[in-house]
């Protein structure tokens, strides 16, 4: 892994594959650091053809922490959205995008197909709209639009994601309390096995243990507001993949993210929920891939 400095943050990166390929950069979700996309994912995009980037959001896993900005008032934040008054975020999901064009800028490379997942659905979304000329395909997976009227996540799936953070040194809370997220939140038809599981969760806890900054993350998601209008301008080439169980995003986002891109392909998976099972690594490489394809194709038949 390495870092870069870019949109004037520094964030940590890693690549798989020759960059004589096209370029694939994965953006992760609320909280996720860069290893939530499975290396088996990463190499199978490589065999198929592509050179891959994943990378650290701002304010999680390795990237630059927004310490200053102090740990948002939630509640504020949601009253000010139900009055119509003024959010006060420490930054924005376009922030956020730009993180990654500029990351993509710091490594020279000019254009890229992108796929992000849940609040990396909202951000590749975002990069699509706010930066047509570096993207050449998007896959929105397990996102939705911001629009409003979509159906929320379960009280199971809300209560596991906003529980209350335990105490940085009560390592056995905290390794508990991500697994039993995993596990609300996760495919029913794909279970990971427990072992595996913890060891993911004791993997990202030991790299960087950070919940601060998945609060500032939220503010960002909830005072973005409806993409909807922007998602009806895109032209590029779209995926959208969606659990049909996703408990915590439900299918009806991507319904709704496919219906408001022109042109866009919805795949829903059943059983698939809100994570990254080995087992879906066909699944997720599918979907991305099928994206790039229909990509290439269109440059081919200019």
């Amino acid at each position: 892994m390495a870092q870069v400095q870019a949109n004037g943050i520094t964030i940590e990166y890693e690549t798989f594959g020759s960059t004589d390929n096209p370029t694939i950069l994965l953006v992760m979700g609320l909280g996720g650091q860069l290893t939530l996309w499975n290396t088996e994912l990463c190499e199978e995009l490589v065999t198929r053809g592509y050179h891959v980037v994943r990378y650290d959001n701002r304010d999680v896993g390795l990237s630059t922490k927004f310490d200053a900005a102090g740990i948002p008032d939630m509640e504020k934040i949601f009253t000010a959205l139900a009055t119509g008054g003024a959010v006060d975020a420490p930054y924005s999901l376009d922030d956020m995008a730009a993180d990654g064009m500029a990351l993509l800028d710091a490594l020279g490379i000019d254009k890229a197909h992108i796929a992000g997942a849940s609040m990396g659905g909202m951000i590749v979304q975002l990069m699509a709209a706010n930066h047509p000329e570096k993207v050449l395909s998007l896959t929105s997976i397990m996102s939705n639009t911001g629009n409003p009227e979509v159906p929320q996540g379960s009280d199971a799936a809300m209560g596991a994601l906003m529980a209350p953070a335990p105490d940085p040194n009560d390592h056995e809370a905290i390794i508990a309390r991500g697994m039993n997220t995993w596990n609300v939140i996760g495919s029913p038809g794909y279970r990971t096995p427990e072992p595996q599981l913890r060891e993911w969760v004791e993997r990202d806890t030991k790299r960087s243990y950070y919940p601060q900054g998945t609060v500032r993350q939220m503010a960002a998601i909830v005072s973005n507001g409806d993409r909807r209008e922007k998602l009806k301008k895109l032209s590029v080439p779209a995926v959208v993949l969606h659990g049909k169980d996703d408990p915590l995003v439900p299918v009806a986002g991507g319904e709704d993210t496919a219906a408001s891109i022109p042109g866009a392909e919805l795949r829903v998976i059943p059983g698939m929920g809100h994570d990254f099972p080995v087992s879906l690594v066909d699944v997720f490489a599918d979907a991305i891939t099928a994206a790039a394809s229909r990509a290439s194709a269109s440059q081919a038949a200019e």
